[in-house]
């Protein structure tokens, strides 16, 4: 992935980071809700090994359904539940209700608590939030406040803007002894001062927007979510703040969706589920942000790896394994020493040198380039490699597998002819397709970034790659976005959101020009006059990196991973441990065929498979006296219910079948 060499970029660039700590909101709410799973056993099974009567069995079994039968019920629930909801861009509305509640919510705590002072109070991307100096709260605080807001909207009270001078600004502070207000004041540069006043009781230092009046706030439709310490201006050595956050909507209907939708995604929080089913975890004793792949998540991440790399291979790509660590002065020549030293860990001294962990690839890849003299009829050159490095992170900031210190991209890097990037970039577009939907993502959102007022290079080069990216998107006939000016200072970028099951939506991918390494590594090639020339270099990740990747996936099937995806297959059980023998055998010839299977046994019939239900494992094999006697098996879905008995023969080739074709059995 492409480093950043240049302070004004460093913002964007760690803004549209691959490593945000939380999706952008959707634009509507469509969930994909799991069905009820069977957790109760077969009526067929139950009576056969006589675990219940006949007439109780009837009574109490869930009844199985065909998989057109799932299907239909899913795709009927998921139309019940398709809930728009509009975003701060999407309404302006919406963005004035906000941005006014965070005001009432300051005037309710300093009603309720006179000594608190008050700081700052934006809107966000699903609400709002105001900080205060003031004694810690609690959520029963928090229920009080609600209620005088409900009583400050219900007084219909006029939002008044005002322009003044800077020291009647001041005057006003110091009159009502607000010290964080008379720093914000300083720091804002424009003149005159507007403030908003809510009726003749309370005001703030706004720019606005804001509704009316109170009145035109929906108070059934504001929630006052949670509190949480921050400290002032985000520094550490500054006061610690009580930060009230809420949220706010159009109409109740939009709250209850929304409140619906954040349930939703609570029980998809890939740090639980990945506690739950035991995929991966982050310890302690190691150090924060270094994540253990365990034995069912190294799977995922091994079927992840094998598909990347082939599909690389396919598309003309040669793979590499780089170093993780090398002589600092590689980077001084990269210039992360000078402008990403922020984001890299402290040098090792190795024998009177210095070493540096890479926070990035793309110098080795350049290196590998620079090893011999390059002819344009090489060109295009692909490298790609799932490279891991490490980046320095706060530890406050560190977030399951969103944001930690050590991390593999999936990175790649081409160099080119300037006649070759559409081509190129259009190849990239394909392969990324590729990739996301074998893991289940075909809704994107893609923008496509120009060149910023500074950037290195000359024009001519800019608008022939700008021209290339925006070809190359139309060939592919993708729709997409134009942020004018939102390019590196290196290089015009395409820049691809994923959108998951909640449709929340998530960076991944990324296609960047550069025109600033080829130039700070001296790279070149000889052309067909044997003149030295400069080679486009072309930055691109699909992924992003396989630690983030693999939470997205976690979230986006709520651990339930496709029976292709899945850790493990099927699972064998037997009624009791005389049947063992046997399931050992049928987990063996499972296991010969390709197939992820496991054999459980120990505990009563009922509980191994409510035990394989919490594991989301897709099929189970049950296993009595008769499934001996016939050399058959009794197969459950978590998908299909209860499909019979059958002979192993016939179950493999079931699921040879469906993960050929990427279905459920």
């Amino acid at each position: 992935m492409m480093f950043i060499v240049h302070k004004m970029a460093m913002a964007s660039f760690i803004s549209s980071s691959l490593f945000l700590s939380k999706p952008t909101s959707p634009s509507s709410l469509f969930l994909h809700l799991p069905l009820k799973r069977f957790v109760s056993l077969p009526t067929q099974l139950r009576q056969r090994y006589g675990l219940v009567s006949a007439t109780s069995a009837s009574a109490v079994d869930t009844p199985a359904l065909t998989q057109n039968d799932n299907v239909e019920l899913t795709q009927n629930q998921v139309e019940s539940e398709k809930v728009v909801l509009p975003t701060n861009e999407s309404s302006q509305l919406l963005l004035r209700i906000r941005h006014t509640c965070a005001h009432v919510m300051a005037m309710a705590v300093q009603k309720l608590y006179p000594e608190a002072k008050v700081t700052i109070g934006p809107w966000i991307e699903n609400g709002f939030y105001y900080d205060f100096d003031m004694e810690p709260l609690t959520d029963k605080d928090l229920k009080r406040i609600k209620k005088e807001m409900d009583r400050i909207i219900g007084r219909n009270l006029p939002l008044v803007r005002e322009e003044i001078t800077r020291d009647e600004a001041q005057r006003r502070i110091l009159a009502i002894n607000e010290p964080y207000k008379m720093e914000i004041l300083e720091s804002i540069k424009e003149d005159p001062i507007t403030i908003y006043h809510i009726g003749d009781e309370w005001w703030d230092l706004c720019a606005g927007p804001h509704v009316e009046t109170t009145g035109q706030i929906n108070k059934k439709a504001v929630e006052l979510e949670s509190v949480a310490g921050a400290y002032w201006r985000g520094d550490e050595k500054k006061p610690m703040l009580q930060r009230i956050y809420g949220t706010a909507w159009e109409s109740e209907e939009q709250l209850k969706a929304y409140l619906h939708f954040k349930e939703e995604a609570k029980r998809r929080d890939h740090r639980l589920i990945g506690q739950d089913l035991d995929l991966f975890s982050v310890q302690d004793e190691a150090g924060g942000g270094l994540v253990f792949w365990h034995p069912k998540g190294s799977i995922v991440r091994h079927i992840i790896e094998d598909f990347w790399k082939k599909t690389h291979i396919e598309h003309g790509y040669d793979l590499l394994y780089t170093p993780h660590v090398a002589k600092a002065d590689l980077w001084k020549i990269s210039g992360h020493l000078d402008f990403y030293r922020e984001n890299m860990y402290d040098q090792m001294n190795i024998e009177d040198e210095l070493y540096q962990l890479r926070p990035m690839n793309c110098p080795y890849h350049i290196l590998v380039y620079q090893r011999k003299l390059q002819s344009y009829r090489n060109f295009p050159i692909r490298v790609a490699e799932l490279g891991t490095v490490y980046r320095y992170e706060l530890s406050g900031s560190l977030h399951g597998l969103f944001r930690v210190r050590g991390f593999t991209q999936d990175d790649a890097h081409i160099f080119c002819l300037e006649d070759q990037i559409k081509d190129e970039i259009r190849g990239v577009l394909d392969l990324t397709e590729e990739i996301l939907l074998r893991f289940g993502f075909n809704k994107y959102e893609v923008n496509l970034s120009t060149r910023p007022e500074n950037a290195v290079g000359g024009d001519d080069i800019w608008e022939k790659a700008t021209t290339a990216l925006r070809d190359a998107l139309d060939d592919k006939g993708w729709s997409y976005q134009i942020d004018g000016g939102g390019g590196a200072f290196y290089g015009p970028k395409i820049d691809l959101k994923i959108e998951d099951a909640l449709g929340r939506k998530w960076q991944c991918s990324t296609i960047q020009v550069d025109f600033n390494l080829p130039e700070r590594f001296d790279i070149t090639y000889v052309d067909s006059y044997s003149e030295k020339k400069r080679p486009i270099m072309i930055h691109r990740a699909v992924l992003g990196s396989l630690e983030r990747f693999f939470g997205v996936l976690i979230e986006h099937y709520a651990g339930d991973f496709p029976l292709w995806l899945s850790p493990i297959q099927a699972r064998v059980l037997p009624v009791t441990d005389t049947q063992v023998e046997y399931c050992n055998e049928v987990t063996r010839k499972l296991k010969s065929n390709g197939i992820r299977a496991e054999i459980f046994h120990g505990e009563r019939l009922p509980k191994l498979i409510r035990n394989a239900e919490k594991q989301k494992i897709p099929l189970m094999a049950v296993v009595g006296p008769k499934e001996v006697d016939t050399q058959t098996i009794t197969v459950r879905s978590r998908f299909g219910g209860e499909l019979g008995t059958m002979k192993i023969d016939d179950f493999i080739s079931r699921i040879k079948y469906a993960i050929e074709n990427r279905t459920s059995v």
